[in-house]
Formats: C-alpha cells, sequence, structure tokens
C-alpha cells in the first residue's frame, strides 16, 4: 500500500506564486478595492465565495482579497439596514410586499409571528432591493478606494521594486 507524500516543494511554489500574483501597486490597489467592496455585499454568506472567484478569474491576489473582504466584515453587516432602506426608497414599486423595516429592527420575533407565511419572499425581496442599492454605490465606492489606495501604495519601496508575476 503506497502512503500518500505531498509535494511540499510544488506546494510551496504555487502559495507563493499566489502571494506575488498582482503585486504591482496599482494592481493590489484594485485588489484591496475590490475585496473590501464584495465584502460588503448585503447579503451574508456570498462575499467570501464571491471574492474567491472573482480573484481566480482575473488572476487578482486571492490571499489580499481575501483579507480585505474579512475586513469589510463589519461594514457589511453595519449597512445591511441602510442599503435595504436605499433599495426600497430606490424600487418603491417593490415595497408593496416587503418588510417593515422599522418592525424587522425593533422586534424580529413579533414580525415573524404576525406575518410567518410570506416571510422568505419578503425577506428575498429586501435582499434584492438591498443588493439594487449595493451596485449603484458599490462601482463609485472601488473606483475611490482604488484611486486612494494606488496613491498610497506606490509610497511602498518594496512594492515599487517587485515586478508583476503573470
Amino acid at each position: 500500500m503506497r502512503r500518500f507524500r505531498p509535494n511540499w516543494t510544488a506546494l510551496r511554489a504555487q502559495a507563493d506564486q499566489l502571494l506575488r500574483q498582482g503585486i504591482t501597486p496599482q494592481r493590489l490597489a484594485f485588489t484591496l478595492a475590490l475585496g473590501f467592496v464584495l465584502g460588503c455585499i448585503p447579503v451574508l454568506g456570498i462575499p467570501t465565495a464571491l471574492c474567491a472567484m472573482v480573484a481566480l478569474l482575473f488572476r487578482l491576489n486571492l490571499p489580499a482579497m481575501q483579507a480585505a473582504n474579512y475586513i469589510a466584515m463589519p461594514f457589511q453587516l453595519v449597512l445591511i439596514v441602510p442599503l435595504a432602506r436605499l433599495g426600497v426608497w430606490i424600487a418603491p414599486f417593490a415595497a408593496r410586499n416587503a418588510i417593515d423595516l422599522h418592525m424587522l429592527t425593533r422586534s424580529p420575533l413579533e414580525l415573524v409571528r404576525h406575518s410567518s407565511t410570506g416571510l422568505l419572499e419578503q425577506l428575498g425581496l429586501l435582499a434584492g432591493q438591498a443588493l439594487l442599492a449595493w451596485l449603484l454605490i458599490a462601482i463609485p465606492v472601488a473606483v475611490l478606494l482604488t484611486v486612494a489606495l494606488t496613491t498610497v501604495l506606490r509610497r511602498v519601496p518594496t512594492l515599487n521594486a517587485v515586478q508583476p508575476v503573470e
């Protein structure tokens, strides 16, 4: 019976490639901004997988994107209700069956007890409205963050000395 032995050299080379991938100041700034913005999506459970897929698809620095995603988690939780309110304001035609946000913030149990039949449908509608608001805000925030982070990261001497790995 053969024993499995990991090829540590190959694993180390792959880890090194992942860490150095997209390490120019501009690319790293874009990666961090995108990871942060994706981390603020107002639907719990989506950002980590989405950040991983985007980083692998566009060959961005996966550890940096996930770090920015995790830094954004408190913002994600804080922004859920404001983005939902903004979504209701943007798309009022869809609000006729939506959850009353004031009821949700005061007493979630009362909301479940009062209208348990369409609760999932209402939560889905509310999440859709929050996603709409997030989409409208995400692009300008990502652009502003990229510009600001590029300016800051250009001052880091070790990043300017490294050639991009493609």
